[in-house]
Protein backbone atom coordinates (compact mmCIF):
# COMPACT_ATOMS: atom_id res chain seq x y z
CA UNK A 1 0.00 0.00 0.00
CA UNK A 2 1.47 3.63 -1.04
CA UNK A 3 2.11 5.73 2.19
CA UNK A 4 3.57 9.31 2.11
CA UNK A 5 3.61 11.23 5.71
CA UNK A 6 4.14 14.74 4.68
CA UNK A 7 4.35 15.73 8.25
CA UNK A 8 7.52 13.63 8.95
CA UNK A 9 9.23 15.05 6.13
CA UNK A 10 8.77 18.70 7.30
CA UNK A 11 10.84 17.73 10.18
CA UNK A 12 13.79 16.54 7.93
CA UNK A 13 14.19 20.47 6.40
CA UNK A 14 15.31 22.73 9.14
CA UNK A 15 14.53 25.75 6.93
CA UNK A 16 11.21 24.69 7.42
CA UNK A 17 10.96 25.14 11.22
CA UNK A 18 11.13 29.61 11.32
CA UNK A 19 8.59 32.34 10.82
CA UNK A 20 8.88 35.04 7.96
CA UNK A 21 7.71 38.56 9.12
CA UNK A 22 6.38 37.34 12.16
CA UNK A 23 4.41 34.28 10.00
CA UNK A 24 5.15 30.39 9.96
CA UNK A 25 7.08 30.92 6.70
CA UNK A 26 5.02 28.66 3.79
CA UNK A 27 7.52 27.60 1.53
CA UNK A 28 5.92 27.71 -2.37
CA UNK A 29 8.78 28.67 -4.58
CA UNK A 30 10.54 24.61 -4.86
CA UNK A 31 10.33 25.42 -8.92
CA UNK A 32 13.00 27.88 -8.41
CA UNK A 33 14.87 25.93 -5.82
CA UNK A 34 13.76 23.12 -3.73
CA UNK A 35 15.18 23.28 0.08
CA UNK A 36 17.48 20.60 2.13
CA UNK A 37 17.09 17.93 4.14
CA UNK A 38 19.19 17.16 7.27
CA UNK A 39 21.01 14.52 5.92
CA UNK A 40 22.48 17.04 2.89
CA UNK A 41 23.12 19.37 5.00
CA UNK A 42 25.56 16.16 7.14
CA UNK A 43 27.18 15.20 3.80
CA UNK A 44 27.76 18.85 3.09
CA UNK A 45 29.23 19.73 6.44
CA UNK A 46 31.22 16.24 7.01
CA UNK A 47 33.25 16.51 4.10
CA UNK A 48 34.78 19.91 4.75
CA UNK A 49 35.16 18.84 8.40
CA UNK A 50 36.89 15.87 7.49
CA UNK A 51 37.59 14.69 3.76
CA UNK A 52 38.23 18.17 2.57
CA UNK A 53 40.80 17.88 -0.12
CA UNK A 54 41.41 17.48 -4.35
CA UNK A 55 40.04 14.34 -5.54
CA UNK A 56 41.84 11.76 -8.34
CA UNK A 57 46.07 11.12 -8.02
CA UNK A 58 45.40 10.90 -4.66
CA UNK A 59 48.42 10.51 -2.49
CA UNK A 60 47.04 10.81 1.00
CA UNK A 61 44.40 9.57 3.26
CA UNK A 62 42.41 12.68 2.70
CA UNK A 63 42.66 13.01 -0.90
CA UNK A 64 41.65 9.22 -1.01
CA UNK A 65 38.42 9.44 1.05
CA UNK A 66 37.63 12.71 -0.96
CA UNK A 67 37.82 10.53 -4.33
CA UNK A 68 35.96 7.51 -3.02
CA UNK A 69 33.46 9.73 -2.18
CA UNK A 70 33.07 11.78 -5.37
CA UNK A 71 32.93 9.06 -7.29
CA UNK A 72 30.84 6.95 -5.42
CA UNK A 73 28.06 9.94 -5.83
CA UNK A 74 28.61 9.68 -9.52
CA UNK A 75 27.40 5.80 -8.79
CA UNK A 76 24.30 7.09 -7.29
CA UNK A 77 23.51 9.75 -9.67
CA UNK A 78 23.86 7.04 -12.43
CA UNK A 79 21.61 4.53 -10.64
CA UNK A 80 19.28 6.96 -9.83
CA UNK A 81 18.27 7.76 -13.12
CA UNK A 82 19.00 4.27 -14.81
CA UNK A 83 22.27 4.98 -16.80
CA UNK A 84 23.91 1.74 -18.22
CA UNK A 85 27.05 2.80 -17.46
CA UNK A 86 28.36 5.17 -14.58
CA UNK A 87 30.96 7.04 -17.40
CA UNK A 88 27.80 8.23 -18.67
CA UNK A 89 27.11 11.07 -16.11
CA UNK A 90 29.15 14.23 -16.12
CA UNK A 91 29.17 16.35 -13.19
CA UNK A 92 28.61 20.22 -14.71
CA UNK A 93 27.12 23.03 -12.77
CA UNK A 94 23.60 22.90 -13.30
CA UNK A 95 21.15 22.10 -16.27
CA UNK A 96 21.88 25.51 -17.50
CA UNK A 97 25.89 24.19 -18.34
CA UNK A 98 24.63 20.35 -19.33
CA UNK A 99 22.54 21.91 -22.13
CA UNK A 100 25.53 24.31 -22.90
CA UNK A 101 27.82 21.65 -23.12
CA UNK A 102 25.70 19.71 -25.64
CA UNK A 103 24.97 22.54 -27.52
CA UNK A 104 28.43 23.69 -28.31
CA UNK A 105 30.44 20.07 -28.37
CA UNK A 106 27.24 18.29 -29.88
CA UNK A 107 25.95 20.83 -31.93
CA UNK A 108 29.55 21.45 -33.48
CA UNK A 109 29.82 18.49 -35.41
CA UNK A 110 26.37 17.58 -35.88
CA UNK A 111 24.76 20.82 -37.63
CA UNK A 112 25.66 22.25 -40.92
CA UNK A 113 24.39 25.15 -42.43
CA UNK A 114 20.66 24.79 -43.15
CA UNK A 115 20.06 22.28 -40.36
CA UNK A 116 17.50 23.26 -37.62
CA UNK A 117 16.85 22.68 -34.30
CA UNK A 118 13.31 22.55 -32.80
CA UNK A 119 12.55 23.96 -28.98
CA UNK A 120 9.63 23.65 -27.98
CA UNK A 121 7.40 27.13 -26.68
CA UNK A 122 7.80 26.16 -22.94
CA UNK A 123 11.18 26.22 -22.46
CA UNK A 124 13.01 27.79 -19.71
CA UNK A 125 15.71 30.55 -21.36
CA UNK A 126 18.28 27.81 -20.72
CA UNK A 127 16.98 25.10 -23.39
CA UNK A 128 16.94 28.50 -26.20
CA UNK A 129 19.77 30.83 -25.69
CA UNK A 130 22.55 28.27 -26.06
CA UNK A 131 20.89 26.74 -29.52
CA UNK A 132 20.67 29.75 -30.33
CA UNK A 133 24.06 30.76 -29.93
CA UNK A 134 25.00 27.81 -31.61
CA UNK A 135 22.58 28.26 -34.49
CA UNK A 136 24.36 31.42 -35.12
CA UNK A 137 27.63 30.10 -35.31
CA UNK A 138 26.73 26.81 -37.98
CA UNK A 139 24.39 28.43 -39.73
CA UNK A 140 21.10 26.49 -38.98
CA UNK A 141 18.27 27.97 -37.10
CA UNK A 142 16.17 27.51 -34.02
CA UNK A 143 12.39 26.49 -34.56
CA UNK A 144 9.59 26.99 -31.97
CA UNK A 145 7.23 23.70 -31.20
CA UNK A 146 3.91 25.47 -30.89
CA UNK A 147 1.66 24.83 -27.99
CA UNK A 148 -2.21 24.23 -28.13
CA UNK A 149 -4.60 26.84 -25.93
CA UNK A 150 -4.79 24.24 -23.16
CA UNK A 151 -0.54 24.52 -22.44
CA UNK A 152 0.70 21.21 -24.09
CA UNK A 153 2.75 20.76 -26.84
CA UNK A 154 0.93 20.38 -30.81
CA UNK A 155 1.98 17.04 -31.15
CA UNK A 156 0.74 17.55 -34.99
CA UNK A 157 2.75 20.32 -35.33
CA UNK A 158 5.35 18.75 -33.49
CA UNK A 159 5.26 16.54 -36.39
CA UNK A 160 5.16 18.72 -39.23
CA UNK A 161 7.85 20.33 -38.32
CA UNK A 162 10.04 17.06 -38.59
CA UNK A 163 12.21 16.20 -41.45
CA UNK A 164 16.11 16.00 -42.55
CA UNK A 165 17.03 18.66 -41.33
CA UNK A 166 16.40 18.78 -38.12
CA UNK A 167 19.27 17.60 -36.43
CA UNK A 168 18.30 17.95 -32.52
CA UNK A 169 15.05 18.55 -30.55
CA UNK A 170 15.66 20.12 -27.33
CA UNK A 171 12.47 19.89 -24.54
CA UNK A 172 11.73 19.92 -21.11
CA UNK A 173 10.37 16.84 -19.30
CA UNK A 174 8.08 19.39 -17.34
CA UNK A 175 7.66 23.20 -17.93
CA UNK A 176 8.82 25.32 -15.21
CA UNK A 177 6.16 27.77 -15.66
CA UNK A 178 3.08 25.52 -16.46
CA UNK A 179 3.57 22.55 -15.25
CA UNK A 180 3.09 20.79 -18.49
CA UNK A 181 4.43 17.13 -18.29
CA UNK A 182 5.51 16.37 -21.89
CA UNK A 183 5.50 13.39 -23.43
CA UNK A 184 8.94 12.38 -24.15
CA UNK A 185 8.48 8.88 -25.27
CA UNK A 186 6.79 9.62 -28.09
CA UNK A 187 8.68 13.09 -28.74
CA UNK A 188 11.89 10.85 -28.89
CA UNK A 189 10.16 7.97 -31.29
CA UNK A 190 9.36 10.78 -33.64
CA UNK A 191 12.23 12.94 -33.45
CA UNK A 192 14.51 8.94 -33.97
CA UNK A 193 12.51 8.87 -37.32
CA UNK A 194 14.00 11.34 -39.28
CA UNK A 195 17.47 11.09 -37.53
CA UNK A 196 17.27 13.81 -34.66
CA UNK A 197 18.76 13.95 -31.35
CA UNK A 198 16.98 14.29 -28.32
CA UNK A 199 18.01 16.38 -25.17
CA UNK A 200 15.27 16.73 -22.30
CA UNK A 201 15.77 19.18 -19.70
CA UNK A 202 14.86 17.10 -16.88
CA UNK A 203 15.57 19.74 -13.74
CA UNK A 204 11.48 20.60 -12.87
CA UNK A 205 10.82 16.48 -13.57
CA UNK A 206 13.61 14.94 -11.46
CA UNK A 207 12.27 15.22 -7.99
CA UNK A 208 8.45 14.97 -8.81
CA UNK A 209 8.83 11.41 -10.35
CA UNK A 210 11.03 8.63 -11.79
CA UNK A 211 13.38 8.94 -14.08
CA UNK A 212 14.51 6.10 -16.34
CA UNK A 213 16.98 7.39 -19.55
CA UNK A 214 17.06 4.19 -20.87
CA UNK A 215 12.94 4.03 -20.38
CA UNK A 216 12.26 7.59 -22.26
CA UNK A 217 15.01 6.66 -25.00
CA UNK A 218 16.39 10.61 -25.06
CA UNK A 219 20.02 10.85 -26.31
CA UNK A 220 20.54 13.17 -23.59
CA UNK A 221 18.84 14.00 -19.99
CA UNK A 222 20.07 17.13 -17.90
CA UNK A 223 19.37 18.33 -14.29
CA UNK A 224 20.28 19.96 -11.65
CA UNK A 225 20.98 19.56 -7.93
CA UNK A 226 19.17 21.97 -6.39
CA UNK A 227 15.89 21.35 -8.15
CA UNK A 228 15.59 17.55 -6.12
CA UNK A 229 16.62 19.25 -2.76
CA UNK A 230 20.65 18.75 -3.15
CA UNK A 231 23.21 22.16 -3.42
CA UNK A 232 23.18 24.91 -5.66
CA UNK A 233 26.13 24.87 -8.57
CA UNK A 234 26.20 21.27 -9.06
CA UNK A 235 24.61 19.17 -11.90
CA UNK A 236 24.53 16.38 -14.04
CA UNK A 237 24.77 15.83 -18.01
CA UNK A 238 23.61 11.77 -18.82
CA UNK A 239 24.47 10.94 -22.87
CA UNK A 240 24.59 8.32 -24.98
CA UNK A 241 28.04 6.92 -24.87
CA UNK A 242 28.70 6.62 -28.39
CA UNK A 243 27.54 10.18 -28.77
CA UNK A 244 29.79 11.66 -25.87
CA UNK A 245 32.83 9.95 -27.35
CA UNK A 246 32.24 11.27 -30.46
CA UNK A 247 32.01 14.97 -29.02
CA UNK A 248 35.48 17.62 -28.37
CA UNK A 249 35.85 18.62 -25.09
CA UNK A 250 33.86 21.50 -23.99
CA UNK A 251 36.55 23.03 -21.84
CA UNK A 252 40.14 22.36 -21.58
CA UNK A 253 42.19 22.11 -18.56
CA UNK A 254 43.36 19.91 -15.66
CA UNK A 255 41.26 16.38 -15.52
CA UNK A 256 40.41 16.31 -18.80
CA UNK A 257 43.45 15.40 -20.59
CA UNK A 258 45.56 12.62 -21.01
CA UNK A 259 48.77 14.03 -22.12
CA UNK A 260 50.15 17.69 -22.96
CA UNK A 261 52.67 18.64 -24.63
CA UNK A 262 52.88 22.26 -26.65
CA UNK A 263 52.84 20.05 -29.79
CA UNK A 264 49.76 18.58 -28.91
CA UNK A 265 47.17 17.52 -26.41
CA UNK A 266 45.12 14.14 -26.04
CA UNK A 267 42.46 13.86 -24.17
CA UNK A 268 40.85 11.75 -21.13
CA UNK A 269 38.64 9.31 -21.50
CA UNK A 270 34.65 9.62 -20.06
CA UNK A 271 33.69 11.04 -17.84
CA UNK A 272 36.34 13.21 -17.63
CA UNK A 273 36.85 14.78 -21.08
CA UNK A 274 33.97 16.90 -20.55
CA UNK A 275 35.06 17.88 -16.20
CA UNK A 276 38.30 20.50 -16.46
CA UNK A 277 39.27 21.58 -12.86
CA UNK A 278 38.58 21.41 -9.80
CA UNK A 279 34.65 19.82 -9.64
CA UNK A 280 32.37 21.03 -6.87
CA UNK A 281 33.31 18.00 -4.98
CA UNK A 282 30.97 18.96 -1.63
CA UNK A 283 28.30 19.45 -4.23
CA UNK A 284 28.38 16.30 -6.00
CA UNK A 285 28.57 14.57 -2.26
CA UNK A 286 25.56 16.74 -1.56
CA UNK A 287 23.44 15.78 -4.72
CA UNK A 288 23.95 12.05 -4.24
CA UNK A 289 23.13 12.30 -0.47
CA UNK A 290 19.36 14.34 -1.54
CA UNK A 291 18.66 11.33 -4.72
CA UNK A 292 19.51 8.63 -2.12
CA UNK A 293 17.01 10.78 0.28
CA UNK A 294 14.62 10.11 -2.61
CA UNK A 295 14.85 7.19 -3.67
CA UNK A 296 14.31 5.75 0.11
CA UNK A 297 10.98 7.47 -0.32
CA UNK A 298 7.14 6.00 -1.73
CA UNK A 299 7.66 7.88 -5.04
CA UNK A 300 3.92 6.11 -6.54
CA UNK A 301 2.83 7.55 -3.44
CA UNK A 302 4.68 11.06 -3.37
CA UNK A 303 3.81 11.61 -6.52
CA UNK A 304 0.09 11.26 -6.00
CA UNK A 305 -0.14 13.40 -2.88
CA UNK A 306 1.65 16.46 -4.58
CA UNK A 307 -0.46 15.67 -7.09
CA UNK A 308 -3.35 15.93 -4.78
CA UNK A 309 -2.01 19.00 -3.53
CA UNK A 310 -2.08 20.25 -6.74
CA UNK A 311 -5.65 19.66 -7.75
CA UNK A 312 -6.68 21.22 -4.41
CA UNK A 313 -4.49 24.75 -5.01
CA UNK A 314 -6.61 24.44 -8.39
CA UNK A 315 -9.99 23.80 -7.38
CA UNK A 316 -9.47 27.20 -4.50
CA UNK A 317 -8.21 29.30 -7.57
CA UNK A 318 -11.72 28.72 -9.39
CA UNK A 319 -13.70 28.74 -6.34
CA UNK A 320 -11.72 32.84 -5.70
CA UNK A 321 -12.20 33.49 -9.22
CA UNK A 322 -8.21 33.62 -9.82
CA UNK A 323 -7.08 32.96 -13.53
CA UNK A 324 -4.87 29.77 -14.15
CA UNK A 325 -2.53 29.97 -16.74
CA UNK A 326 -2.33 26.96 -18.61
CA UNK A 327 -4.54 23.97 -18.12
CA UNK A 328 -2.24 20.88 -19.51
CA UNK A 329 -3.56 17.73 -19.14
CA UNK A 330 -1.10 16.28 -17.26
CA UNK A 331 0.80 18.70 -14.86
CA UNK A 332 3.75 18.71 -11.80
CA UNK A 333 3.77 20.63 -9.25
CA UNK A 334 2.78 24.31 -10.70
CA UNK A 335 0.27 26.49 -9.83
CA UNK A 336 0.85 29.51 -12.13
CA UNK A 337 -2.23 32.24 -11.80
CA UNK A 338 -3.01 35.72 -11.81
CA UNK A 339 -5.53 38.22 -10.12
CA UNK A 340 -7.61 39.69 -12.72
CA UNK A 341 -6.23 43.43 -12.33
CA UNK A 342 -3.42 43.02 -10.15
CA UNK A 343 0.18 43.53 -10.84
CA UNK A 344 1.84 39.62 -10.65
CA UNK A 345 4.71 41.79 -8.60
CA UNK A 346 2.64 43.55 -6.11
CA UNK A 347 0.91 40.09 -5.23
CA UNK A 348 3.97 38.67 -4.48
CA UNK A 349 5.10 41.40 -2.40
CA UNK A 350 2.25 41.56 -0.14
CA UNK A 351 2.27 37.33 0.07
CA UNK A 352 5.88 37.79 1.25
CA UNK A 353 4.86 40.10 3.43
CA UNK A 354 2.22 37.07 4.83
CA UNK A 355 5.30 34.55 5.03
CA UNK A 356 4.10 33.28 2.07
CA UNK A 357 7.32 32.53 -0.57
CA UNK A 358 6.06 32.72 -4.81
CA UNK A 359 7.77 33.43 -7.42
CA UNK A 360 6.71 36.28 -9.77
CA UNK A 361 7.67 37.17 -13.52
CA UNK A 362 8.05 35.78 -16.77
CA UNK A 363 10.37 32.91 -15.33
CA UNK A 364 12.71 32.62 -17.73
CA UNK A 365 10.10 32.15 -20.23
CA UNK A 366 9.65 35.15 -21.89
CA UNK A 367 8.60 33.53 -25.26
CA UNK A 368 6.26 31.70 -23.62
CA UNK A 369 4.81 34.85 -21.54
CA UNK A 370 4.69 36.82 -25.37
CA UNK A 371 2.81 33.77 -26.91
CA UNK A 372 0.26 34.26 -23.41
CA UNK A 373 0.47 37.93 -23.72
CA UNK A 374 0.77 38.61 -20.23
CA UNK A 375 3.72 39.99 -18.65
CA UNK A 376 4.25 37.44 -15.88
CA UNK A 377 2.42 34.92 -13.60
CA UNK A 378 2.30 34.74 -9.79
CA UNK A 379 3.62 30.72 -9.40
CA UNK A 380 2.96 28.64 -6.14
CA UNK A 381 5.35 25.43 -6.75
CA UNK A 382 4.77 22.82 -4.23
CA UNK A 383 7.18 19.79 -3.46
CA UNK A 384 6.98 16.95 -1.10
CA UNK A 385 7.53 19.19 2.00
CA UNK A 386 4.35 20.74 1.10
CA UNK A 387 1.43 20.47 3.05
CA UNK A 388 -2.28 21.13 2.75
CA UNK A 389 -2.01 23.82 5.56
CA UNK A 390 0.71 25.70 2.71
CA UNK A 391 -2.42 25.50 0.40
CA UNK A 392 -4.93 27.33 2.34
CA UNK A 393 -2.13 29.84 4.14
CA UNK A 394 -1.68 30.66 -0.08
CA UNK A 395 -5.29 30.97 -0.26
CA UNK A 396 -6.37 32.99 3.04
CA UNK A 397 -3.31 35.41 2.07
CA UNK A 398 -4.38 35.74 -1.77
CA UNK A 399 -8.02 36.84 0.03
CA UNK A 400 -6.13 39.39 1.91
CA UNK A 401 -3.87 40.50 -1.42
CA UNK A 402 -7.62 40.74 -3.27
CA UNK A 403 -8.79 43.22 -0.50
CA UNK A 404 -5.65 45.32 -0.55
CA UNK A 405 -4.82 45.80 -4.19
CA UNK A 406 -9.28 45.65 -5.74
Amino acid sequence: MSYFDPEKIRRDFPILQQQVHGQPLVYLDSAATTQKPQVVLDALDHYYRLDNSNVHRAAHALADRATTAFENARRSVASFIGSPKVEQVIWTRGTTESINLVASSYGRIALQPGDKILVSMLEHHSNIVPWQLIAAERGASVVPIPIDARGDLDMDSYKALLDERVKIVAVNQVSNALGTVNPIKSIVREAHAVGARVLVDGAQAIAHFPVDVQDLGCDFYAFSGHKAFGPTGIGALWGREALLEQMPPYQGGGEMIETVTFAATTFNQLPYKFEAGTPDIAGAIGMAAALDYLAALDRVALQQYEHQLLQTAIRLGEENGLQRIGAPREAAGVYSFLIPGAHPADVGTLLDQQGVAVRTGHHCAQPLMAHLAIPGTVRASFSLYSNLDDVERLFAALNKVKTFLL
